[in-house]
C-alpha cells in the first residue's frame, strides 16, 4: 500500500482486512482507536484496491475488444444446418442471441473509452493550458457587461411604458402566487433533462463514498487526501449542503437552510418558465422572477471540471465558485459521475430523498461511513420529525390568509390542495385538545402527558385516515407552498414589514399581531425548560412553520409498524407537540446495503458492535455471512495507559451510583474525597464525566457548601461545561492556557480540573490530548432515563422483534449498551498519538461485571484492572 510514512502494523492490518472486504462486496464494521492514524489508514487502503479494480476493469476490456477486433466469430448462424429441429432452443439460436450479447457489450466498451478519452482530454487540457482559464474568465466578464446593459435598457422601457396590472398586484407580489399544479397521474412523463443538460450526463464510474458526520470531519479528511500518496491522480469531490456551498449572496441571507433550499429551487423553476416564456412570446408580458446569476450551465462544467483536476475541500470549493461565477453546489454534483471519490456528510447519503436529489447513484459502488458509533441515532434522528401545537396554530393561520387574499387568482387544483393542508393543520391541533382558531398559548390542556401511537392510530383518531398523505406530501414539494408562504408573511405578517401603512397592512395587521404574540410565547417556554436551541432552528420556527410540518408529514408515510406518533400534552396547546419516532432504522438503511457493491462501517470505538449487527445489519436482511468484523489495538504501549475500575473510595464506602443512591450525602462526599486524592498527585489536566447536567450540578452544589470544593481548587482550577454549544471554545481554551501557565510557573496549582457530561458537548470530537488529559475520570454508569416515552416504546418494539441474546431480553441489551457506547466515547479522549499517556478512573463497582467489563474497546479491556480498595489503586496510579 503507498503511504506518506512507514506504516504502524495495525494500520497494514486495517488496509489489508478493508481490502479484503472491498474485493470480496462485504459489510465491514472496523474498529480503530482514535489515534492510531484511522483517515489514512481508510484512504489508502480503499484508494489502493480501486486503483487496482480500475486496472482489472481495463484489461477485461482490452481482452475484449482485442477478440472483437481479431473477427473470432464463428460461423454465421444461416451456415448451420439442420439445427432448427431439435429439442429446445435450437444451437444457432442460442449462439446468436450470445453473440448478440457479446457484440452489444463491446458496442458498450467502446462508447465507454471515447468517454473516458473524452473526459480525460479534457482535464489534461485545463491541468496544463492556462490560456484556456483566461479565455473562460473574459468571456465571463464580456457576458456581465451585456447582462448588465440590458438591465438599464429595460428599465428605461419600463418607466416609459407604465405596468398593466392584474387585480392590482405589484409586480413582486406576482411571484407569491402557485402556479398551476398538475398532480403525477394527469402528468404525461416529461424528461426531466433540459438539452443543454445533456453535456453534463455521464456514466457512473466505480468510485467510493465517504461520509462522516460533520463538515469540520470531512475537511480534515480531505486534507489527509491531499497529503497522501493519492493526492495528485485522484478525481475527488465534496458535496455539501445549499447553506455550505451557495455563492449567491442574496439567496445567503435567508440564513435557514430550509428556505435557501426553497429559494433555490424557485430560482431555478423560474428559469426554466422563463425559457418557455421567451419560446411563447407574445402570449401576454409575464412578470420578470429572479433567476440565479451563478446557474449558468457553461461556468458549472467549468467548474466541474477544476474539481476534477484537483482536490479540493469545501472552502477551495466556494472560493472558485465566487470567482467563476459558477454554483458550486450544482457544479460539484455534476462532477459525481466522474469522480473516483465523494466526500460528504451523513444525512445526504443515508436520507433516500436526499441522496437521489443529490445525483447519487449506489448501485455498485462502495460505501465508507466514518465516525460512525452513532449511525443507528443517526438514522433515526434524520427520519424523525416533530411539530409543536403553536406551530400548527400559525401554519393554519397563515394559509387561510394567505387563500383569503389570493383565491381569485389560485386554481382549483391548488384550492383543493390549500384546504386538504388546512383540514389536516386543524386536525392536528384538535389532536392536542386545542381550536385552531384561537391563541395556541392561552388555551390550557385538561389532559395533560405523553401517549404514543401507532401511526395508523393516529391516522384514525385524527380523522384524516381518508386522506391520501402521499400526494400531499408530493404537492408541497412540487409546488413549493412553503416558499410561497414565507414570501407572503415576509411581506405582510413580520416586524420587518410594518414601515409599509396601507389599506392591505390593516387587513392584515390581526396576522402580524398574532405572529408576535407567538414568537414571544415561544420565547417564554424556551427559557425555563431545555437548553437553548440554536438560532437557526428558532429563525425557522417563527420564519415558516409550514416547512417544519412537511417534514412531519413526511413521516407519516412510514410503514406503520416501523414508528410511532408522540402526543405531548403540556400546559397550554402552544407548548404541546406531535413528534414522528422511528423505531426501525433498518427500513432507510436496507437500500443501502442491498445496492452497494460493499458498505464499511468504521469508528474509533465501536463497542459494543452487537447492536449494529442485530438492530441496523440482520433487519436491514443483510445475510451474517457477508458481515466482517476488524478491530485493532492501539500503538501507545501497555505501560502508556491505567484503567481502573474502583469499587470502593478511601473510607470503603461501596462505589454504586443507581438513580436510588448517587444523591446520598455520603456518596458524594466520597466522590469528593477521591478526586482530593487524586488531584493531589496528578499533573496537568483532570477531566471528570458525570452521567448529566442535572447530577453535576447537584454534586457541585453539595461541595460547595461542605467546603470541599474550595479544597480540590488550591490544587487545580475549577472549570464547568457550559450547556450553550457556543460558549465551549471558550471554556476550552481557558482550561488549556491554565494548565500550560501551572506546568511553565510551578508552584501550588498543578493544572485544571473540568467537570463534563457524558454525550455532552465535550464528550465528543473534542481531543483531551497531553496535559489536557492526563486522568479522565467517570463518575457512576450513564444509563439513559428509563422513564422516557420514546426509550419505553423503543425497548417494547426490541422484545417483540429481537430474538433474546444468551438469556438477556433485548431491550436490557440495549440499555446496558447505550450506557457503554456513552463511556467508551468519553474515556476514549484522553490517547491521542503514540507517545501520549495518560489513566482512566471507572467509579462503580458495577463495571467489573462480565456483561459489562466485555463491553469497554479491546485496547482499554486488555490493561484495565478492577481494585477492590482505593489504597491499592491509588499506588498504581502514584507510580
Amino acid at each position: 500500500f503507498p503511504f506518506p510514512y512507514t506504516p504502524y502494523r495495525i494500520q497494514e492490518q486495517f488496509m489489508e482486512a478493508l481490502y479484503g472486504a472491498l474485493q470480496a462486496g462485504r459489510v465491514g464494521i472496523f474498529e480503530s482507536p482514535t489515534g492510531t492514524g484511522k483517515s489514512l489508514s481508510l484512504i489508502c487502503g480503499a484508494l489502493s484496491w480501486l486503483r487496482d479494480w480500475e486496472e482489472q476493469q481495463r484489461r477485461e476490456e482490452e481482452r475484449l475488444l482485442a477478440l472483437e477486433a481479431g473477427g473470432q466469430d464463428g460461423p454465421s448462424p444461416q451456415a448451420r444446418p439442420g439445427g432448427a429441429h431439435t429439442a429446445g432452443e435450437p444451437d444457432w439460436v442460442t449462439a446468436f442471441v450470445q453473440k448478440k450479447e457479446e457484440r452489444d457489450m463491446v458496442d458498450r466498451l467502446k462508447e465507454e473509452q471515447i468517454r473516458r478519452k473524452k473526459r480525460e482530454d479534457r482535464l489534461e487540457k485545463i491541468r496544463h493550458n492556462v490560456q484556456l482559464k483566461y479565455a473562460a474568465k473574459r468571456k465571463r466578464c464580456e457576458d456581465d457587461e451585456a447582462k448588465r446593459l440590458l438591465q438599464l435598457s429595460k428599465e428605461a422601457l419600463s418607466q416609459g411604458a407604465g405596468e398593466g396590472a392584474l387585480d392590482q398586484l405589484d409586480h413582486n407580489e406576482e411571484e407569491l402566487i402557485l402556479a398551476e399544479y398538475e398532480s403525477d397521474d394527469e402528468k404525461k412523463v416529461v424528461s426531466g433533462l433540459e438539452e443543454d443538460d445533456d453535456d453534463l450526463e455521464e456514466e457512473h464510474v466505480t468510485k467510493i463514498y465517504y461520509c462522516s458526520r460533520t463538515h469540520s470531519q470531512l475537511a480534515q479528511f480531505v486534507r489527509e487526501v491531499q497529503k497522501s500518496p493519492f493526492g495528485k491522480d485522484t478525481r475527488v469531490v465534496s458535496l455539501g449542503s445549499r447553506q455550505n456551498l451557495c455563492v449567491n449572496e442574496e439567496v445567503r441571507r435567508l440564513g435557514a437552510l430550509q428556505l435557501i433550499n426553497d429559494r433555490c429551487m424557485e430560482m431555478q423553476k423560474n428559469k426554466h418558465e422563463k425559457k418557455s416564456d421567451e419560446e411563447n412570446e407574445g402570449k401576454k408580458r409575464r412578470v420578470s422572477r429572479a433567476v440565479c446569476p451563478f446557474y449558468s450551465y457553461e461556468q458549472m462544467q467549468f467548474l466541474r471540471d477544476e474539481v476534477l483536476v484537483e482536490v479540493k475541500d469545501i472552502e477551495q470549493l466556494v472560493a472558485l465558485g465566487r470567482e467563476t461565477k459558477a454554483c458550486p453546489y450544482y457544479g460539484s454534483r455534476f462532477a459525481i459521475p466522474a469522480a473516483q471519490l465523494v466526500v460528504l456528510p451523513y444525512q445526504m447519503l443515508l436520507h433516500e430523498p436526499t441522496r437521489n436529489a443529490a445525483g447519487i447513484k449506489l448501485k455498485d459502488q462502495v460505501v465508507i461511513i466514518d465516525e460512525a458509533h452513532n449511525l443507528i441515532d443517526t438514522i433515526t434522528c434524520i427520519h424523525s420529525a416533530e411539530v409543536s401545537g403553536s406551530q400548527l396554530c400559525c401554519a393554519h393561520s397563515q394559509l387561510s390568509q394567505y387563500m383569503e387574499r389570493y383565491r381569485k387568482r389560485l386554481k382549483a387544483k391548488n384550492l383543493m390542495y390549500i384546504k386538504q393542508i388546512l383540514y389536516l393543520l386543524e386536525r392536528f391541533v384538535a389532536t392536542l385538545g386545542g381550536n385552531v382558531n384561537q391563541n395556541p398559548g392561552y388555551q390550557t390542556v385538561s389532559q395533560t402527558g405523553t401517549v404514543l401511537k401507532s401511526i395508523n392510530d393516529f391516522l384514525f383518531q385524527s380523522q384524516i385516515d381518508n386522506i391520501n398523505l402521499f400526494k400531499v406530501q408530493r404537492y408541497c414539494e412540487k409546488s413549493l407552498i412553503s416558499r410561497k408562504l414565507f414570501g407572503f408573511v415576509e411581506r405582510y405578517g413580520g416586524p420587518a414589514s410594518a414601515v409599509k401603512t396601507n389599506k392591505e397592512n390593516q387587513k392584515l395587521a390581526g396576522l402580524q399581531n398574532f405572529l408576535l404574540t407567538l414568537q414571544q410565547g415561544s420565547g417564554k417556554e424556551g427559557t425555563s425548560q431545555s437548553p437553548p436551541v440554536e438560532a437557526e432552528h428558532d429563525q425557522l420556527r417563527a420564519a415558516s412553520p409550514l416547512m417544519q410540518i412537511e417534514g412531519f408529514l413526511s413521516a407519516l408515510t412510514n410503514a406503520n409498524q416501523d414508528g410511532r406518533v408522540i402526543l405531548n400534552r403540556q400546559g397550554t396547546v402552544g407548548q404541546s407537540s406531535l413528534k414522528f419516532l422511528l423505531l426501525n432504522p433498518a427500513v432507510h438503511f436496507a437500500k443501502v446495503v442491498e445496492e452497494c457493491r460493499a458498505v464499511i462501517i468504521a469508528g474509533g470505538t465501536m463497542q459494543p458492535v452487537a447492536d449494529f449487527r442485530e438492530q441496523l445489519l440482520c433487519c436491514a436482511g443483510v445475510d451474517p455471512a457477508r458481515v466482517v468484523e476488524f478491530s485493532c489495538g492501539h500503538v501507545i504501549p501497555p505501560e502508556n495507559i491505567l484503567p481502573i475500575i474502583l469499587c470502593s473510595g478511601p473510607s470503603n464506602q461501596q462505589l454504586e451510583f443507581t438513580y436510588q443512591t448517587r444523591d446520598l450525602p455520603q456518596m458524594m462526599d466520597e466522590t469528593g474525597r477521591i478526586l482530593c486524592n487524586l488531584c493531589n498527585v496528578i499533573p496537568g489536566g483532570v477531566v471528570c464525566f458525570f452521567p448529566s447536567y442535572e447530577y453535576e450540578k447537584q454534586v457541585y452544589g453539595h461541595w460547595e457548601k461542605s467546603g470541599l470544593l474550595s479544597r480540590l481548587a488550591a490544587k487545580k482550577k475549577i472549570f464547568q461545561e457550559p450547556k450553550k454549544a457556543n460558549q465551549v471554545e471558550q471554556v476550552l481554551v481557558e482550561y488549556a492556557k491554565c494548565i500550560k501557565r501551572c506546568s511553565q510557573t510551578g508552584g501550588q496549582m498543578t493544572g485544571a480540573l473540568l467537570f463534563s457530561v457524558v454525550g455532552g458537548k465535550m464528550s465528543e470530537g473534542i481531543n483531551f490530548s497531553d496535559d489536557l488529559g492526563r486522568c479522565v475520570i467517570m463518575v457512576g454508569m450513564p444509563y439513559p432515563n428509563i422513564k422516557s416515552p420514546e426509550l419505553q416504546e423503543k425497548m417494547t418494539w426490541l422484545d417483540k422483534t429481537m430474538p433474546r441474546a444468551a438469556g438477556q431480553a433485548p431491550s436490557r441489551v440495549l440499555i446496558e449498551n447505550l450506557c457503554m457506547k456513552a463511556v467508551n466515547q468519553s474515556i476514549g479522549r484522553a490517547i491521542r498519538h503514540q507517545k501520549d499517556f495518560a489513566s482512566i478512573l471507572l467509579l462503580d463497582h458495577r463495571y467489573a461485571r462480565p456483561a459489562i467489563f466485555n463491553k469497554l474497546p479491546q485496547w482499554i479491556r486488555e490493561r484495565t484492572q478492577v481494585k477492590a480498595a482505593f489504597g491499592s489503586a491509588f499506588a498504581e496510579l502514584r507510580k
